[in-house]
Formats: structure tokens, sequence, C-alpha cells
């Protein structure tokens, strides 16, 4: 049997608009989708790593009243959580990949610390780095 973190969630502004990055642009695929009232639990997982979700989660009712809500939307567009990390192979190729299918990135490929990483900022403005696994 096998333990771990599963899961990590997210804040995001909109949950349709954070689905379409992650999947049309990013490459991850939906693992669960579903609403309880005006709830709804959506999480993503990377196609070669089916054992760990990433929650993309809107802040609001019932874990939030609306103030914090705004407040955390807030932070999160400021670019102010902590950034993620995507390893990829090849991180020139991924860079330009993921251009050409729209996504923003805050940093172009360059080479540092033994291997190469890029950034970009999800639509909320969740921060990642890119970094070409050492082979």
């Amino acid at each position: 049997m096998s333990q771990g973190v599963g899961m990590v969630g997210l804040y995001v502004r909109d949950q349709d608009e954070a689905l379409e990055f992650y999947v049309e642009k990013v490459g991850f695929k939906v693992h669960t989708n579903v609403k309880n009232g005006d709830y709804r639990w959506l999480t993503v997982q990377h196609p070669d790593q089916p054992s760990f979700q990433l929650g993309l989660f809107k802040p609001g009712p019932p874990t939030h009243d609306a103030g914090t809500a705004q407040a955390l939307c807030e932070v999160v567009a400021k670019g102010a959580m902590p950034p993620l990390v995507l390893e990829v192979d090849d991180c020139r190729a991924a860079y330009d990949r993921m251009r050409a299918r729209g996504v923003e990135f805050t940093q172009e490929p360059m080479e540092r610390f033994g291997t190469v990483d890029a950034g970009f900022r999800d639509p909320s403005g969740n921060g990642w780095k890119m970094v070409e696994a050492r082979g």
C-alpha cells in the first residue's frame, strides 16, 4: 500500500477558465468534476502522474465568506502564492508547445543550476516554474 500526498489545491478565480487552461494549454486531464449545490470539486492530473491530483478551487462558501474569498483571489492575482514546479523532459520544447497554445510566460527558458527552467502563471495568477528533469 502506497501513502503520501495525493492532492494539492490551488485557488482560482474561475473554475471553467482554470479547467480550460490546465487541460487545453498545459496538457493535464480531468480527474474529478462534480458539483454539490454551488460548490464544485474540480481536480486535474498530469497524464504521467495518475496518483497525484491538482485541485482547482474557487474561494467562497461554504469555506470562506465573501470578503475572505475576494481577498484570496486578490492575493493569488498578485502572484503572492508559492510557485509550483512542473517537471518536463525538454524545457525549451515544452515552452514552444505551451506558448503556441497561448500560455503567457514570465521567464523564457534559461540554463542555471545544472538544468533549464522557465516560468509561467495561470490565468488566476498562480506561478509555475517549469524545470527540465535531470537525466
